[in-house]
């Protein structure tokens, strides 16, 4: 029985693993993308004691974004934060990966054919993907406070955090266990509508395209559907992205509190 228990449980550590690194190789190569969308999903809140004659820092386009912070900040800066993104993705896209497996094989099945109905495919990829991002959300939070750092030393604010450790340390004083799930409803929500856009889009365009086109089942196929479905889940989980950034960077009292609540 050793044997056997020990071959059950290694694909799992396998999978979680690669998934794992594959997704952290992937966030730091993307890192300064996702730093620039989080400058510019911050630009424009309503900020409490900041005046008209304030020094602002405002972005224009993705492009333009990312080299002024080059320029007023460093290179190196567009990858500030890029610790506890990593830290998110080993959470999450390991525990979705997992989540998902053990909602296809144990609860949801597969049909009789062995097939997995793409119904199926959507709700075991939202609720896995809500699960992930769930257990993930303090290192979201983190992460998001480290990326406005830079341009809050621009407009001559006293730093908020100074390194990953201190984050954590700093959010769990000032708001306790709870203070680090700040801002994990439209997080969640995100999680979910991605997940829902992404696998359900993929697997239509491969089909799609499977049937219609004389494209095989190869790379040129999985690139197309990857490319769309990408497309679709970003669209579907911006504006949930763009309030949790708010939520998530928005300055808090020593009780953990938002200014006025």
């Amino acid at each position: 029985m050793g044997p056997v228990k020990e071959n059950s449980k290694w694909p799992k550590v396998s999978k979680f693993s690669v998934s794992a690194c594959a997704a952290s190789v992937a966030e730091f190569v993307t890192f300064p993308l996702d730093l620039t969308k989080t400058r510019l999903q911050i630009q424009g809140e309503y900020a409490p004691g900041i005046h008209s004659k304030s020094v602002k820092i405002m972005y224009r386009g993705m492009l333009s974004t990312a080299v002024g912070i080059v320029r007023e900040e460093g290179p190196l800066k567009l990858w500030q934060g890029a610790t506890p993104a990593i830290y998110r993705h080993i959470v999450y896209s390991g525990g979705r990966m997992l989540a998902y497996e053990q909602l296809r094989d144990f609860i949801l099945g597969k049909s009789e054919d062995g097939s997995f109905p793409i119904w199926k495919a959507a709700l075991g990829g939202m609720v896995s993907g809500a699960l992930g991002q769930f257990l993930a959300s303090p290192t979201d939070l983190v992460k998001v406070q480290m990326q406005m750092e830079g341009k809050r030393r621009l407009e001559g604010k006293p730093p908020r955090v100074h390194g990953v450790i201190h984050a954590f340390a700093k959010i769990m004083k000032e708001g306790g266990i709870r203070g680090l799930w700040a801002g994990w409803v439209p997080n969640v929500q995100r999680a979910a509508l991605v997940n829902l856009g992404d696998l359900t889009t993929y697997d239509s365009v491969k089909h799609f395209l499977l049937r219609t086109t004389s494209i095989g089942d190869n790379c040129i196929c999985h690139g197309l559907a990857s490319t769309c479905s990408g497309l679709v889940a970003a669209m579907m989980g911006t504006p949930a992205d763009v309030v949790k950034t708010r939520i998530m960077n928005q300055p808090r009292d020593s009780n953990g509190r938002l200014p006025g609540l």
